[in-house]
């Protein structure tokens, strides 16, 4: 039996040369460009995700500049409107107290001339009452 086997193996090494000169071809003919091809691979797509995760942040650094200069720029934008607000209601508050100052003017003015009319009217009441008097005192006298 120990033969048999002996022979057996005798037999079988020219199928173990074959298959260890047939991985040795393999390793150098096809699996050693493939691996030179799957490196290769593998570092263009780890360079493409640094390109892309560097595109990210600068896309993220120009997207908080635009924030900033947009918040600046709403501040300007409220800072001028509150500006012109209040010019107007400066502006406003002008109009108002010169308008009540001539108000007031027109009203002293009115006062004034109503006290002249009336001053006039007493006078002419006054002097009509003494006429009025003398003609009902001549009108008694001459009656008695």
């Amino acid at each position: 039996m120990l033969s048999d086997v002996g022979a057996i193996l005798l037999r079988a090494i020219p199928t173990f040369i074959l298959v260890i000169f047939l991985f040795f071809y393999l390793k150098s003919m096809f699996f050693g460009p493939l691996e030179k091809v799957l490196a290769e691979r593998r570092a263009r797509t780890d360079g493409a995700r640094k390109q892309a995760r560097h595109s990210i942040e600068a896309a993220e650094q120009k997207v908080a500049q635009y924030d900033a200069q947009l918040r600046t720029a709403r501040t300007e934008l409220f800072a001028k409107i509150e500006a012109e607000r209040k010019q107007w209601a400066d502006a406003q508050a002008a109009q108002v107290a010169a308008a009540r100052e001539k108000s007031l003017a027109q009203v002293k003015a009115a006062r004034a001339q109503i006290a002249q009319d009336a001053a006039a009217a007493q006078a002419t009441l006054a002097a009509q009452a003494e006429e009025l008097a003398s003609r009902i005192t001549v009108t008694v006298l001459k009656g008695a």
